[in-house]
């Protein structure tokens, strides 16, 4: 029987892991050669899931990365196919060893510009949207009529430079303890879309008895009106106005006045360090850490050597690796405040019941992710190679250049939704079961992880990160990473947008109770 290296079908990250990652599906009973050893596949192993290179004994840890992502519940002999049946995450110690591996600025490289909006207040946008935000979901219906009455006129077509009306709704806004965490929470990441760089004006549409009262909005958010007038946004009540259609009639006459002054507003050369990034992974399998993250990391560091910003999210997918990022902070203040999030989001976890490895999903399972620690690892991947600047609070203003982590949950669209409300002005969403998200105002170019996603999901994925797989390089994806996410910021429209996707996944994080 024909005996073929191991490393033309699979992938070995670290010279250290006792695991290798399926570059394709491998069929049970295949013979393979891994350095001086020759074993048979008992099993059929799939695309993006792990094969053991050696005997793994019961208890021995399991590693990739070089890292530790759980613990064998069994013996586990060559061959075998390493998974949720014979590996249990556990616990470990991590050490922090905060600043120990804090990276020096990276040279500054050529300049390189993009075409976006200059604001003139600090503010850059891709786009360039009116936003009708909704204080309450009482509101949500009332604001979602609005967009789409200017969406179905012919108004739009008379004002080619403004991207569209977008109408911000979400399922809260009441039922929470006035001025308590869940209000200011919800009131910063509204104030975060109202104050886009993406977003040049808006109007504020309420029920008028709700919680989440606009006057509240406005004043502890400092809330005022784009146009350069200093005066507070404009607030439609439904209760005020009269009902439903005087509230929709009054909010197409706003965004009619509206219109004229956004058109006016164009494009210009902007530098690089404008752009600041938003990134995520969703729907991940086994090869998420080996080509789209990775890859993504290529572009975070090339970002963030112009001068940029990129956000990392997802506290829940950092659990298990935040050791590495602790290294790489700039200071031991900031790495402490990561590991205070991570003891938060245990006690958190906790007092529900939960436990934080019930993360990776069942469909992450499928796609070869065994443990939280397994995900952990490829997730922060998308960090890159920089120093660690910032740990900001969900939906917080982001303001420092370089790599900045912020608290966010796992779930996908609760996160990026702090994330765009952070300011991000561009998105880059990595998927390896094939996520369709989009997030309105922002952008979000999508990056498959294998080429059999990519080619099912073509009308949906922006770029074909599985080509790794096949040997190009991932310095060079990462480089067409970056190309993309400067094409995209001057005006080039992704597939989510295209497809008309992101005013649904508006998704604010909620952490307590409903009253």
């Amino acid at each position: 029987m024909l005996v073929a290296a191991l490393s033309q079908v699979a992938v070995q990250l670290r010279p250290e892991d006792n695991i290798a990652v399926a570059a394709r599906p491998l069929p049970a009973g295949a013979r393979f050669r891994h350095h001086d050893d020759t074993f048979t596949l008992p099993q059929r192993i799939p695309l993006g899931h792990k094969i053991a290179l050696r005997r793994i004994s019961k208890g021995e840890a399991v590693t990739k990365y070089g890292q530790i992502i759980g613990f064998a519940s069994k013996d586990i002999e060559p061959g075998e196919w390493v998974h949720v049946h014979n590996v249990t995450a556990g616990v470990f110690e991590r050490d922090y060893a905060f600043c120990r591996d804090c990276p020096p600025p990276p040279p500054r490289p050529e300049p390189r510009y993009w075409m976006g909006y200059d604001r003139g207040d600090g503010r850059y946008g891709t786009r360039n949207y009116i936003a009708v935000i909704s204080t309450v979901n009482c509101s949500a219906s009332t604001s979602k009529y609005i967009s789409e009455r200017i969406r179905a006129s012919d108004l739009l077509k008379q004002y080619p430079n403004v991207d569209g009306v977008v109408a911000i709704t979400h399922k809260g806004g009441c039922a929470m303890q006035y001025d308590g965490a869940d209000h200011n929470q919800l009131d910063r990441t509204l104030a975060g879309f109202a104050k886009h760089p993406n977003v040049a004006a808006y109007i504020l549409v309420g029920l008028g008895c709700e919680t989440g009262q606009a006057i509240h909005l406005i004043e502890h958010q400092g809330l005022i009106q784009l146009n350069g007038s200093r005066q507070k946004p404009l607030v439609l009540t439904i209760q005020e106005c009269g009902g439903i259609r005087k509230t929709v009639e009054a909010g197409v006459r706003a965004v009619a006045e509206l219109l004229p002054r956004v058109n006016e507003v164009r494009r210009t050369r902007l530098s690089a360090d404008k752009i600041v990034l938003g990134t995520n992974c969703g729907g991940s399998d086994g090869n998420s850490g080996i080509t789209a993250n990775p890859a993504l990391g290529i572009a975070s560091d090339l970002l963030v050597a112009q001068g940029g910003t990129s956000i990392l999210g997802e506290t829940p997918e950092i659990y298990g690796a935040e050791h590495l990022l602790t290294r790489r902070a700039v200071s031991r203040a900031v790495g402490e405040k990561l590991v205070e999030r991570i003891k938060w989001w245990e006690w958190y976890t906790g007092i529900f019941g939960a436990e934080i490895n019930n993360n990776p999903s069942p469909g992450n399972k499928e796609g070869g992710l065994t443990t939280i620690y397994e995900k952990s690892l490829g997730a922060i991947a998308k960090g890159g190679s920089t120093a660690l600047v910032d740990v900001v609070g969900y939906a917080e203003p982001v303001r420092a250049k370089g790599l900045v982590v912020m608290d966010t949950p796992g779930y996908d669209p609760v996160s990026m939704t702090g994330i765009v409300a952070g300011g991000a002005n561009v998105l880059v969403f990595t998927t390896g079961r094939g996520s369709v998200f989009g997030c309105k105002p922002a952008p979000s170019i999508k990056v498959a992880t294998n080429t059999p996603l990519y080619e099912h999901m073509i009308d949906d994925m922006d770029i074909n990160a599985g080509i790794i797989l096949d040997g190009t390089p991932v310095e060079e994806v990462g480089q067409l990473i970056f190309e993309e996410i400067l094409a995209v910021a001057s005006g080039k429209k992704t597939k989510s947008e295209l497809n008309g996707v992101g005013e649904e996944e508006f998704a604010p994080w909620s952490i307590g109770p409903t009253l």
